[in-house]
């Protein structure tokens, strides 16, 4: 690959990227019906729901270094398209699916997909901008203007999805797959910009480079505190989808106004991502303290406002607003933590430490999973969200207070 062709796919793929990541970043007409496409579809209970959401995270951790050493193999781009065709097929599983066994298949599938995609999709953005003193900051600005994009675009399939749920409930499922079907034609176009290892290196000796990739990361002070943070803070947000909806379904919120609810989130989510470097220019360090507070502290507002028996529009009011609140912080953090984690390393490098994120992240996400599962079979979701909220708490100050000796976040 000579220089000029280098250069021009590079700036393909910068072209192609916020298209890509709008319609592909995570699964879109899902999240809204979800858990109610498992209660009352399939029949099964919102603590088998989240008996059964345990497994990808552990499905993730089992399999992030064989994929950390496949992407070393194959490169991001043959990398992404694999990860692409993997959800699609958990995709196609949770709609046919009949029990709880094809679901956690289902979910390998999906953790295999998601796996390969989160090694990748950030990489091939970043590879393909060049190197500068405003790398991160153009990186900040496509991503964040990338993850609106998808924000936006969620919000208005949200908008359709209850109604569609209420007429049929595979309609949003099959839409939704139709969708992953595209991003994987998508993620064909995209050129491969750093050089396929084509030696004949064994797995083994990939998983190897792997290990020792992940010696330097864990010498890092500031790194682990990264990691330890990025795994507390996305487990969190990786579980308020499921607990969202239970707790929507405690207060007997019509099913038809899930998706407008979850819509207006995404907008909130949309508009604070293309504010990232702006969360970032005005806390500087700060940043990730308000991101990971405000998370916790809203969960025990959220369940504190039923337990109290506020009167139904209070509680209703209160709940919205905690909720996007948390879109809010969710919108520019997973762009944030990332542009403060590419500051360390070059290609490889990078693929290394977004497998060492994955460990400790899936590992705690299952733990809460199973957590939240047994306390749903014995109390309330309300209860659930202020015993989390203020073990989380309790968690984050302490966490919070170790990072400010290790890192310094002014990339």
């Amino acid at each position: 690959m000579n220089e000029q062709t280098l250069i021009q796919n590079k700036k393909y793929n910068i072209k192609l990227f916020p298209f890509y990541k709008a319609v592909s970043w995570d699964l879109l007409f899902y999240y809204a019906i979800s858990f109610l496409f498992l209660t009352n579809t399939k029949g099964i209970s919102a603590a088998d729901v989240l008996f059964v959401d345990a497994f990808y995270p552990i499905f993730k951790f089992i399999l992030q270094i064989p994929n950390a050493a496949i992407v070393n193999k194959l490169g991001n781009r043959l990398s992404l398209i694999l990860g692409n065709i993997f959800v699609a097929g958990s995709i196609l599983l949770w709609i046919l699916a009949d029990g709880i066994p094809i679901l956690i298949v289902s979910q390998f599938l999906s953790a295999l997909g998601f796996s390969l995609k989160s090694l990748t999709e950030t990489n091939l953005l970043y590879d393909s901008i060049e190197k500068s003193h405003k790398r991160n900051d153009i990186f900040s600005k496509i991503d964040g203007k990338s993850s609106s994009y998808y924000y936006y675009i969620d919000a208005i399939t949200s908008l359709t999805t209850g109604f569609l749920f209420v007429i049929n409930g595979y309609l949003p499922m099959l839409l939704c797959f139709g969708l992953c079907i595209l991003s994987t034609l998508m993620s064909f176009k995209f050129k491969e910009v750093e050089k396929t290892n084509t030696e004949k290196i064994s797995m083994l000796d990939n998983i190897n480079d792997i290990k020792d990739g992940f010696k330097f990361i864990f010498q890092s002070n500031r790194l682990k505190s990264l990691i330890i943070f990025y795994a507390l803070l996305t487990s969190i947000l990786g579980i308020r989808s499921s607990l969202s909806s239970s707790i929507f379904t405690d207060i007997h919120l019509p099913e038809q106004y899930f998706g407008i609810t979850y819509a207006v989130f995404q907008v909130v989510s949309g508009i604070a991502s293309s504010k990232q470097n702006w969360f970032h220019n005005k806390f500087k360090n700060r940043t990730l303290t308000i991101f990971g507070l405000s998370v916790t502290l809203s969960m025990i507002a959220i369940g504190l406002c039923q337990i109290t028996n506020l009167n139904y529009g209070i509680t209703l009011e209160v709940i919205l607003i905690m909720l996007a609140l948390q879109c809010a912080v969710k919108g520019p953090y997973y762009t944030l933590i990332k542009r403060y984690l590419n500051s360390f390393s070059n290609s490889s490098m990078r693929t290394k430490i977004y497998a060492a994120l994955e460990l400790p992240y899936s590992l705690l996400r299952a733990l809460i999973c199973m957590i939240c599962s047994f306390l749903l079979n014995v109390t309330t979701t309300s209860y659930v969200y202020v015993i989390l909220g203020c073990i989380f708490s309790v968690i984050m100050i302490f966490l919070l207070d170790h990072m400010k000796h290790t890192v310094r976040t002014k990339t």
